[in-house]
């Protein structure tokens, strides 16, 4: 009977631990551990033809370190863009005006970021800023639905090519045609009949 309680106790204690490391993990997963950290610093925002599955609360970073997040993300009637609306931390206040943003993926199944590649000018982002350079998400089923249009464009020349070739008619080789009868010789009269 006591060994029964004491199970049933560590049983109990190894479940409630397993439910604290699962709410952890999913405050880390959904990004929501450092929502406070992202309210401090300054927003700029970005325009993509195409942000993917990028989601608010996105890491954005900048040669691998976060610099902030992802704020906001809004569809534009006039321009069919989508605007991303990033926050970035206040310490980095050096980002100069012609950054790049590219959406990236971590990992081949991983979530989506944000990835800023410097420029070279003296003049930095500030707090409603934009940026003007940017690279949209990589679809993967458009980059697969390309690469099979390509091969079969590919296949379609290619075949193209061999029958064209093969529908043309060859040439007759010179041992085929008949000879030309010798001429006769000069001055020599060949009757009929006669043999030569």
């Amino acid at each position: 009977m006591h060994q029964s309680k004491l199970l049933e106790t560590w049983v109990g204690v190894f479940v409630a631990l397993g439910l604290v490391s699962l709410f952890f993990l999913a405050m880390q997963v959904s990004n929501l551990a450092d929502v406070t950290r992202t309210s401090k610093g300054y927003r700029v925002s970005a325009r993509f033809q195409n942000i993917g599955s990028l989601k608010v609360r996105a890491p954005v970073s900048m040669a691998g370190v976060r610099v902030g997040r992802v704020s906001g993300v809004r569809f534009d009637k006039v321009s069919y863009d989508a605007v991303v609306d990033l926050t970035i931390d206040s310490e980095f206040d050096t980002i100069p005006l012609d950054t790049t943003a590219s959406i990236l993926t971590q990992g081949l199944l991983g979530e989506q970021y944000v990835s800023l590649t410097p420029g070279a000018e003296d003049a930095y982002l500030k707090d409603g800023g934009k940026i003007d350079l940017t690279q949209s998400a990589m679809v993967l089923e458009q980059v697969i639905s390309r690469f099979l249009f390509d091969k079969a464009e590919g296949g379609a020349a290619k075949s193209e090519a061999e029958t064209g070739s093969a529908d043309a008619e060859p040439a007759a080789p010179e041992a085929a045609k008949p000879a030309a009868a010798p001429a006769p010789a000069t001055g020599a009269v060949q009757l009929p009949g006669a043999s030569p």
